[in-house]
């Protein structure tokens, strides 16, 4: 075992008994819960000297920075008046002062409600009235992560000399803490692996610089892992790429696809795969294709025309590998990527803070266990984040359908998508934004809601 293994061990072994963690070459720095304990015991739940009880719930309970949670409750008091009673609400970021954060006036039936600040880092959360302390409440705030790199449409290359530069930034700025990016495996689908490290600079942004070296689909995002104050990892919407070969200029291989992109194309579009040999008036081409991991086939034969030209149309239901043998020579792998195609629609464009909408449409083609994210855009407006996964159910024909009911908290316009995530048989595809509008509702009308399911951190 190195050392560094034995020093990651031994953190491990002093967190489990709850010691302090001493820094550690390579170990991820981990958020200090211990005062997030140490503030839920100084302030719990007490009656006020009249009977009078506090309830607080925080909704969403996972939030990405910036993004405001709704804090409500209700006030009982048994043998006084619960209505028109002043509710102060306090706010605990980790590594900061508690500070009051808001106030609120119960209702006739003592309920109340506040719409608190966005928190940039993990928060309790606690109310008090007439000399009663609700229980503290956490909201989990995972950082916000952008990701800038070529146009998914962009035709990237395999070799050190087709280099691929992935930036963003992470917000709240977070300097030293790791950046990974990730790809999607092969032949599985939502299981993310490492293909490269970056560290967060001093102003919050990274860098990475990337080679692909194997000719395929690449489904991308970029992860920070839980530092310093936070205890959730943020992550980038994933982006979806294909991966081809430099050409052999002896024997070309190019794309021409029927919709207003050439690679990647849309579920049920064509393409044309054209090219040249250099010489080759006459001769037989044959095409090769080759799906996920499978071996090349051959699906086609053509002679090429005067000047060595030659066409093959094809309509690919998934993500394909092709090559053309022809007069001794052989050309390049020249990936096409299939998009998923998708429709999407929401039951209204407007809704009151605690009530649900329904996203709804379908998927081409269906896959058994495909997901559907329900994202939602950046506090900032760069970029989006997953607040819900869905799977598709079997739907019309090729298609799947999906409905997601979600509810949403805080007040004004907030802007959310529908994204098919890449997978290994299909390039991924968003939906046009929706923006809604979200209104006050009545403090007594707001529920806690249960957990929404979200993608996983993938391997480290």
């Amino acid at each position: 075992m190195t050392m560094n293994r034995l020093a990651v061990a031994l953190a491990a072994l002093m967190m489990l008994v709850g010691l302090s963690t001493p820094a550690v070459a390579g170990a991820r720095r981990v958020p200090r819960i211990r005062e997030r304990h140490r503030l839920e015991r100084h302030h719990r739940r007490s009656a006020s000297p009249v009977g009078c009880k506090l309830t607080l719930v925080a909704e969403p309970r996972t939030i990405t920075s910036g993004e405001s949670p709704q804090l409500f409750g209700r006030l009982h008091c048994p043998n006084a008046s619960a209505a028109a009673q002043t509710v102060t609400l306090y706010g605990h970021s980790i590594g900061e002062a508690t500070k009051v954060i808001g106030t609120a006036t119960t209702d006739s039936g003592g309920y109340y409600t506040l719409v608190a600040p966005g928190p940039t880092t993990d928060t309790l959360y606690y109310a008090t009235a007439v000399g009663a302390t609700s229980a503290s409440k956490a909201v989990t705030v995972a950082p916000e992560v952008t990701i800038h790199g070529p146009a998914e449409s962009a035709a990237l290359l395999t070799g050190g000399r087709n280099r691929v530069t992935f930036s963003g930034t992470v917000s709240p700025i977070d300097a030293g803490a790791e950046v990974v990016l990730q790809r999607e495996q092969a032949v599985a689908v939502e299981e993310w692996h490492r293909i490269h490290r970056g560290i967060v600079g001093p102003h919050g942004e990274y860098s990475i610089v990337h080679t692909f070296a194997i000719p395929g689909d690449a489904n991308i995002r970029v992860i920070v892992r839980p530092h310093r104050r936070f205890s959730a990892f943020g992550a980038s919407t994933p982006l979806s790429y294909v991966i081809s070969q430099r050409q052999n200029p002896l024997l070309t291989l190019l794309a021409t696809g029927s919709g207003a992109s050439n690679d990647p194309i849309l579920f049920a579009q064509t393409v044309t795969l054209h090219g040249v040999l250099q010489g080759g008036a006459g001769q037989t081409i044959t095409l090769l294709a080759r799906a996920k991991k499978g071996q090349f086939t051959s699906v086609a034969t053509t002679t090429a025309g005067a000047g060595g030209q030659y066409s093959f149309p094809q309509a690919p239901q998934q993500n394909t590998a092709y090559k053309v043998l022809g007069g001794g020579r052989h050309s390049a792998v020249l990936f096409e990527g299939v998009k998923y195609d998708l429709t999407a629609g929401v039951s209204s464009g407007i809704v009151q803070a605690g009530q649900a909408l329904t996203f709804a449409g379908t998927v081409t083609p269906y896959r058994q266990g495909k997901v559907v994210y329900l994202e939602r855009q950046n506090a900032s407006g760069g970029g989006f984040h997953v607040v819900q996964v869905a799977t598709l159910t079997p739907g019309p024909g090729t298609s799947g359908s999906y409905s997601i009911t979600h509810v949403l908290f805080g007040m004004g316009k907030q802007v959310l998508r529908i994204k098919v995530p890449g997978d290994p048989a299909n390039e991924g595809i968003a939906s046009a934004p929706f923006a809604i509008e979200v209104t006050p509702s009545p403090a007594a009308a707001l529920r806690t809601i249960p957990p929404e399911r979200l993608p996983g951190e993938g391997q480290p």
